[in-house]
């Protein structure tokens, strides 16, 4: 760990939450990236497009926002693995996501909060597959 930013995550946090809370409260759907984003190529109602467009479109441009407003430095960021390695996890991040029902954000913080037994027992199994990962990474590799 290079840097410990106890602020930044926290106020990060408080946001994520914050959104998947007007969105549950404001139109009652549940802020899971990869069901909105699927969504958007399988649903037929076109009247939820325009929501899931706006908060798909939100999300780098909130990234933006904080770059624009000087609070991070895009040359900071480094991307150790290459294209390929890079192109493999996100098709693997998809299919998993397929799979599980459902993502970290969908299954973390709003199937947490509603007291989901599945989403507590895959958020359970995303942090052990990462926990183990990072020890085979770091101890075994």
């Amino acid at each position: 760990m290079t840097e410990f930013a106890p602020f930044s995550a926290l106020a990060g946090g408080a946001l994520i939450g914050i959104a998947a809370v007007l969105l549950m409260a404001g139109i009652g759907r549940i802020a899971g990236v990869s069901g909105i984003f699927l969504s958007m190529f399988t649903s037929r109602d076109s009247k939820e497009a325009g929501w899931r467009l706006a908060f798909l479109i939100g999300m780098p441009l909130g990234a933006l926002l904080v770059v624009g407003l000087g609070l991070k430095d895009l040359r900071d960021m480094t991307f150790p693995a290459g294209m390929l390695t890079t192109i493999v996890a996100g098709l693997l991040v998809g299919v998993g996501t397929t799979l599980g029902s459902g993502c970290t954000s969908g299954h973390g913080v709003c199937g947490i909060a509603r007291l989901s037994m599945r989403s507590i027992v895959a958020t359970l199994t995303f942090m052990a597959t990462g926990f183990a990962t990072v020890f085979i990474v770091r101890h075994v590799m």
